[in-house]
């Protein structure tokens, strides 16, 4: 009974110091805060319909905001959602602007060097949109890697990226919002 005691006094002395240094982990928790404070604050650029936008009464809406909305709900918390300008995004999150950024973020390794990822809750790729006339024509995106062809993207995106990569024959055409790349793609 002696050894036994002895045994778990012993374990018990080496497991407080690591009981501490969990509950200061826990102190310094990013969940913590956002529990303490009451309120979750999301950040996102409200122009990537449908995951984030803003209706006719000026109110953010979309998936993402209905997920940052649900998540707020079940940590009991209010939900402050911070708009802000994609190239300035995760600057924002680093310097404690917002909690956690909900706004189609792809996971790239340039990324993951500055911020921490979540396991995704969707999984979207990379889409061709086609103006009225080519649909004939296209039949595959390699199809577009062609000087007679422009390229729409959005300036930082992954959809940048691919485009340069894929399609680095046909002329880039490069704006700073998804609403200024829609408008480019409406009127060409």
């Amino acid at each position: 009974m002696k050894k036994i005691t002895a045994i778990l006094a012993f374990l018990l002395a080496l497991s407080s110091p690591l009981m501490a240094s969990y509950n200061d982990i826990w102190e310094e928790s990013a969940l913590n805060k956002v529990i303490e404070r009451g309120v979750l604050r999301v950040g996102l650029d409200a122009g990537y319909m449908p995951f984030e936008m803003t209706n006719k009464q000026g109110k953010i809406v979309g998936f993402d905001v209905d997920i940052a909305r649900q998540m707020a709900k079940a940590m009991g918390v209010k939900l402050e959602i911070v708009n802000t300008a994609w190239d300035g995004i995760i600057p924002a999150l680093v310097t404690d602007k917002f909690d956690i950024i909900m706004s189609g973020m792809t996971l790239t390794s340039e990324r993951n060097l500055q911020i921490n990822f979540a396991n995704p809750y969707i999984v979207v790729g990379q889409s061709v949109l086609l103006r009225k006339g080519l649909e004939g024509e296209i039949k595959s995106y390699k199809d577009l890697n062609n000087p007679k062809y422009t390229v729409v993207s959005r300036l930082g995106t992954t959809g940048d990226i691919a485009a340069k990569r894929y399609l680095g024959k046909a002329k880039q055409r490069v704006f700073e919002t998804e609403v200024m790349t829609a408008f480019s793609i409406e009127r060409a």
